[in-house]
């Protein structure tokens, strides 16, 4: 279970890292981060800095969709400790999310959205055969 809790933190915790690269280049490109209209100025963001933005937007989407499916299981009764491999693999599929957005690399981000959705419908595949 350990396993598993430190996996849905680092997902929780993934999209305030994006969120601080996002504000840094907030600064880097505005000269300061407007804390008084922040989604209006991260609009205007380009490059990367508009690309960490849309990167935090997409690690909360998919923090939803990876505690629904911890949730069913664990409500199902799948053993915690068998869902280790799943929650492993979205977690490293997200951070490579994050990495492949950051630095442009559009089919990478793809895939490895693509593997973490997989994880989370392997996490529901167990809850239902529960």
């Amino acid at each position: 279970m350990n396993t598993v809790l430190a996996c849905l933190l680092v997902a929780v915790l993934l999209p305030y890292v994006l969120a601080g690269i996002g504000s840094r280049h907030k600064a880097q490109q505005f000269g300061k981060v407007d804390n008084n209209n922040p989604r209006a100025q991260s609009a205007q963001l380009t490059g990367t800095g508009a690309r960490a933005v849309a990167a935090q937007q997409n690690a909360w989407e998919a923090l939803a969709v990876f505690t629904a499916s911890l949730a069913a299981a664990i409500f199902a009764g799948v053993d915690p400790a068998s869902l280790r491999v799943q929650a492993l693999v979205f977690v490293a599929a997200r951070i490579a999310h994050a990495g492949c957005y950051l630095s442009d690399l559009a089919s990478a981000r793809s895939a490895s959205f693509t593997i973490g959705t997989i994880a989370c419908l392997w996490i529901f595949v167990k809850a239902f055969a529960a």
